[in-house]
């Protein structure tokens, strides 16, 4: 039998992608509180964005949407890349 794993990345891990990928230092618990703020609102540009959209593939083994770097939120960007990982896409 084979065990299904769901892969999902948590604001939590998103925090730390921005930090570790962009600089930009954000709490976790802030960023949920905020989820649907822009990235713009935490410093976040679209370069820092697409930085974690690479980082975030090369973990994963899959390519994400050309769009994700484009989403306006976190809580957008967490809806998309979370799909497409669900759907092994």
């Amino acid at each position: 039998m084979t065990e299904q794993t769901t892969l999902k990345v948590t604001v939590g891990e998103l925090a730390a992608l921005m930090k570790q990928t962009a600089g930009v230092a954000v709490d976790a618990a802030e960023l949920e509180r905020r989820v649907d703020a822009g990235f713009d609102a935490f410093g976040l540009d679209s370069l820092g964005l697409l930085g974690i959209v690479g980082e975030l593939e090369k973990r994963y083994g899959l390519a994400l949407p050309e769009d994700a770097e484009k989403c306006k939120s976190p809580a957008d960007f967490l809806k998309m890349v979370n799909g497409s990982l669900a759907a092994g896409v």
